[in-house]
């Protein structure tokens, strides 16, 4: 029902407006999968992985991407997880499920054991969160985060070393600053005993080695930082600068014919489908981001661009494997690819929007976007093979080949390529899409063997606490095989998983309590580290005001009370006048008190400032969707007004029209009707409605 129609301005303009606005938003959260995952860069000893939605375990493969559902545990040994802005490390007899990693959400369970999170880069929009059996962890600041879970489940401990955090069991947050060190036991409520931190042990210092590695990568000087595994580039290859193309990265050490997307295998990865896991050290960046080029002499990889100082920078998103596909090869029981090469579209052949076919294009190489969307539309949209010269096509041993069952069961392809014609390379078409072919189950599990080494039973089902509602646990193995061979062996959409999961619902093995009260914590600027551990009767919440307890809820969270301003919290005494002191040293002393105290407050002023400014942004948007909500209310009200006088107008007038046909009558049908009542007196015409 349009404004227009009941003579009412703007609200329902606006509200119609809005949806539409909202609409492409909608659709590309309902087809485009995550742009990032998390690599598998590091097992020392015996690390089993279970993929989302399988019950088998596996040995844990490098360079495997992980994602949302994966869960994974280090029996006597370390593991490395690699992320786009942080890296996670898994000490001895510790389980982590990867519970959400989507483009603005990390959120890892911690379920028994040690991780060390080292978190880079922390955008405002962005959660990191860390849950275990008695309370969820927010990183508010860059830092690095040790968690600690006992055997037990009953207490966790977390050191911070250059961050900022907020810990909350459902009904309390507690802030923890640079230098803390706090062991939290219990629930409900926890009991909070503060302490030094620990002299670190053999898995800080290991931790620390391979953050240097990281810090110190020369390969950061030509990759964008959000590429996974950049750093494994510097002891493995040599860049080298090209008129063409800029930074190349040629890799060292490889045998002679070697051709990227050569020696790994296809796994199955949920959503996108076939993915490629390369067998190289150094084997995740290049055959994910960026595009490959025969130099003539050797391959060299281009990769993604650095992160401008100033302008418009888009993350790169990841891709499951950028090739092309030899269609139609020798009897047509072979699937055969080949690299992409600069400049050439990259089009997914799992279910994306127009702009996530764009952003993954633009993101990885230098490409027109008039190109893209006229890709996009042959391939996607019309469903026609698209006419394109391939650089990489025509080089050296480029195109590997393999049969059908090799490619879709996780077979390594170095032992199972097959030799095709080159007549009947050079001749048969170019399809963009991977081919439909339905995965064996090996796909998914990949190509290492089952493995009895998991966690303990009472590890995997133990209840953890979370600050964030978890996405719906992933569809049984089983399941999704099953919609995919449906499907025709194509990678099933975000809205099939959704209908797979309404018909058969999944039981979260670990259940997860959401604290639906709190709202999303308040990144402030981090305060000077404490210099004294807390007493464990001081462990009250600092910098959010405490919330009345609630019982745990699996609901999205509600809006929460507000955040304790700056002025309103304890200040310190203040320290000795310097002109009471009794020698030039303690004078020289009460000065820099002086001075500190100072320094604080006006920081303090600083953030109450700032906090004040949310609060009263916060109130204006309140009170633009009440006065919204009151004028739809309004209209409504106006509406139903009109319609019941112009109800009564009709009956009025009806009714006067009957009492002149009874005065136009005779005379002796007068005296022989009955009197007729009164008419009613005349309704007041409804004012004009106020045009928009």
């Amino acid at each position: 029902m349009t404004m227009r129609k009941f003579g009412q301005c703007g609200v329902w303009a606006l509200l119609t407006a809005s949806l539409l606005c909202g609409a492409a938003t909608a659709l590309a959260q309902d087809t485009d999968p995550p742009t990032r995952v998390a690599r598998m860069s590091f097992a020392d000893g015996s690390v089993s992985l279970q993929p989302a939605g399988a019950q088998d375990w596996v040995a844990a493969p490098l360079n495997r991407p992980l994602t949302t559902g994966d869960v994974l545990w280090a029996d006597g040994s370390r593991a490395e997880l690699q992320l786009d802005g942080s890296v996670a490390r898994l000490g001895n007899a510790s389980e982590l499920s990867l519970t959400d990693l989507s483009d603005d959400v990390t959120q890892l369970q911690l379920g028994s054991g040690t991780l060390i999170v080292r978190i880079r880069r922390l955008n405002d929009n962005e959660t990191y969160e860390v849950d275990t059996p008695n309370l969820a962890f927010t990183a508010l600041r860059p830092g690095t985060y040790r968690i600690t879970v006992d055997p037990s489940g009953n207490s966790t401990a977390i050191a911070v070393q250059g961050g900022q955090g907020e810990v909350t069991d459902g009904t309390t947050a507690y802030t923890m600053q640079d230098g803390d060190f706090d062991v939290y036991s219990g629930a409900n409520p926890l009991a909070v005993q503060a302490q030094q931190q620990p002299d670190p042990d053999a898995f800080d210092a290991w931790s620390a080695d391979r953050d240097a590695r990281w810090d110190r990568s020369p390969s950061a000087r030509y990759v964008s930082d959000d590429i996974v595994g950049y750093e494994d580039l510097d002891d493995q290859g040599s860049w080298s600068q090209t008129p063409d193309y800029g930074p190349v990265w040629y890799p060292n050490g490889v045998p002679p014919g070697w051709a990227p997307y050569q020696t790994g295998y296809w796994a199955y990865i949920a959503p996108w489908g076939y993915t490629w896991v390369d067998a190289q050290p150094w084997g995740f960046a290049p055959f994910h981001y960026g595009r490959w080029i025969w130099s003539g002499r050797s391959w060299g990889w281009i990769p993604s661009p650095p992160r401008p100082e100033r302008g418009p920078y888009i993350r790169p998103v990841y891709a499951p494997a950028l090739v092309a596909w030899v269609g139609g090869v020798g009897t047509g029981a072979a699937v055969a690819w080949f690299a992409l090469g600069p400049r050439e579209v990259y089009v997914p052949s799992y279910p994306v929007s127009a702009g996530y076919v764009r952003n993954i294009n633009v993101s990885n190489t230098t490409v027109n976007t008039t190109v893209i969307n006229n890709v996009y539309n042959t391939t996607i949209i019309n469903n026609r093979t698209v006419n394109l010269t391939y650089v990489n096509r025509g080089a050296p041993g480029a195109i590997t080949a393999t049969n059908a069952n090799a490619f879709s069961s996780a077979q390594p392809i170095a032992s199972n390529r097959v030799t095709v014609d080159p007549h009947a390379l050079s001749t048969a078409p170019i399809r963009a899409a991977t081919p439909a072919i339905v995965p064996a189950r090996q796909a998914v599990l990949g190509p290492l063997r089952n493995v009895a080494i998991r966690p303990p039973a009472a590890v995997l089902s133990r209840a953890v606490v979370a600050r964030t509602a978890p996405p719906a646990p992933a569809p049984t193995l089983e399941a999704r095989l099953t919609a995919i061979k449906a499907n025709g062996g194509k990678p099933l959409s975000v809205t099939q998983v959704r209908q797979i999961q309404q018909s058969a619902p999944v039981v979260r093995p670990a259940p997860i309590r959401v604290a639906s009260h709190l709202s999303a914590p308040v990144k402030v600027p981090a305060s000077p580290p404490r210099n004294n551990a807390r007493p464990p009767q001081a462990a009250l919440p600092v910098g959010r005001a405490p919330a009345p307890p609630a019982a745990f809820k699996t609901v999205p969270p509600a809006p929460a009370p507000a955040a304790v301003h700056a002025r309103e919290l304890p200040k310190a005494p203040a320290p000795p006048s310097p002109s009471g002191a009794n020698s030039a040293l303690e004078r020289e002393h009460l000065q820099q008190q002086q001075q500190m105290r100072a320094q604080q407050e006006q920081e303090q002023q600083r953030v109450q400032q700032q906090q004040e400014l949310d609060h009263q942004r916060l109130a204006k948007e309140q009170a633009d969707a009440a006065r919204t909500q009151e004028l739809e209310q309004q209209h409504q009200q106006q509406t139903q007004e009109l319609q019941q006088k112009h109800i009564a107008e009709q009956q009025a007038l009806q009714a006067k029209q009957e009492s002149e046909q009874r005065a136009a009558q005779p005379p002796e049908q007068h005296r022989a009707a009955p009197p007729a009542p009164p008419p009613p007196p005349a309704a007041h015409k409804p004012p004009e409605p106020p045009k928009p």
